[in-house]
């Protein structure tokens, strides 16, 4: 199994009112030198959380006590730039499950389709309201239920359905990411294999 299974997800949430956030801001080009998945979590957002001299910057979220949870809020347009899938491993790295926003750049959405990471698209409406939310009562808990595709905020009772491909639904709730599905499937792919060649 790749990752752990998302099925249901009640969290609070780390609000990021930014547009347009390139992969290059998720994660600078410097760090990716590594090929295996460990480690981006440190140097997520790096250039926006520390200064030169290697100290937190006090004034950006993920440095802000108040803040916290495994929901990601971003501004539109999220995950644009190189196609690097070393952004989406910074953020589950990191500890965040799902991302929240109007739009995502598709090979980013992909990128984190594939490790479980949950690229949330919402209307506008609902993003404005959870921004607004989140920031005057950080201790929110929003529920994200993959098998439902619905996001839902309890304490203003907002609702709403979110789109995602079948397939990835289906793998990110059993935690496979391509080749688990490949393998769990390989009895089969062997049958037919055989059954072909007659």
């Amino acid at each position: 199994m790749s990752y752990d299974k998302f099925i249901s997800l009640n969290s609070t949430a780390v609000p990021l009112p930014i547009e347009n956030i390139d992969t290059d801001q998720i994660i600078p080009a410097r760090f990716l030198k590594a090929t295996e998945r460990v480690g981006f979590g440190d140097n997520l957002f790096r250039d926006w959380r520390y200064d030169n001299n290697n100290k937190k910057k006090k004034n950006f979220v993920l440095n802000n006590k108040r803040f916290s949870g495994k929901i990601l809020v971003a501004g539109k347009n999220f995950g644009s730039g190189s196609s690097r899938e070393h952004a989406a491993w910074a953020i589950y790295d990191y500890g965040f499950r799902c991302v929240m926003s109007s739009f995502f750049a598709d090979i980013f959405k992909n990128n984190c389709l594939n490790i479980g990471v949950l690229p949330l698209q919402v209307s506008p409406m609902f993003l404005e309201k959870t921004f607004k939310l989140v920031h005057e009562k950080p201790q929110t808990i929003i529920n994200v239920n993959l098998k439902k595709q619905k996001v839902c905020i309890k304490d203003i009772e907002l609702t709403e359905n979110f789109e995602i491909n079948e397939y990835k639904k289906n793998n990110m709730i059993n935690g496979f990411d391509d080749i688990d599905y490949l393998l769990k499937m390989k009895d089969s792919i062997i049958e037919f294999s055989k059954n072909s060649l007659l």
